[in-house]
């Protein structure tokens, strides 16, 4: 593991939906780099996915091996058990957060990352720092506008049957 890349992802709404942020730390070696970001209406499920994007997005090498480690059984049993790719097939129709989907899909194609569950909110330090920075970047006083899930949540509202 020496020479891999592991990051390490969680992802927070206060309500659900509600305020939201994701948190990420990524270890190379002896490097570490924290992502954090928040957003003013949002679901838990939407940001513990947007985390492990947010994360594959910083990356600049696939020289690496990549082990994502996230306590969300949303993302990943998606993955390890093949939803997501019968989702594809499927256009994703009446599944959830979609255009989060679309845009993971090639980051997961491009870098290969393997996907590992670890219990939430237990002894695992990085787990925790990750839900540390999810938990203050969704506290924050000016917030991002995921503006994917504002609109179908605005539409949804909007409709009267016809």
């Amino acid at each position: 593991m020496e020479n891999a890349i592991r990051i390490y992802t969680d992802g927070a709404a206060s309500g659900n939906p509600g305020p939201g942020g994701l948190g990420v730390v990524l270890l190379f070696g002896q490097k570490k780099k924290e992502l954090a970001r928040g957003f003013r209406m949002t679901t838990n499920n939407r940001m513990e996915l947007l985390a492990v994007i947010t994360a594959l997005e910083a990356l600049k090498t696939t020289e690496y091996p990549v082990y994502i480690y996230s306590d969300s059984k949303y993302v990943t049993e998606a993955i390890n058990q093949g939803w997501l790719f019968n989702w594809e097939k499927k256009q994703f129709d009446k599944k959830a957060n979609p255009d989060l989907w679309m845009r993971f899909l090639p980051l997961y194609r491009k870098y290969k990352p393997k996907l590992v569950w670890v219990k939430g909110h237990a002894d695992n330090v990085y787990n925790n720092r990750c839900d540390e920075l999810a938990v203050a970047a969704c506290r924050q006083k000016t917030l991002e506008i995921d503006a994917p899930f504002e609109r179908t949540q605005a539409s949804s509202k909007g409709s009267i049957g016809f």
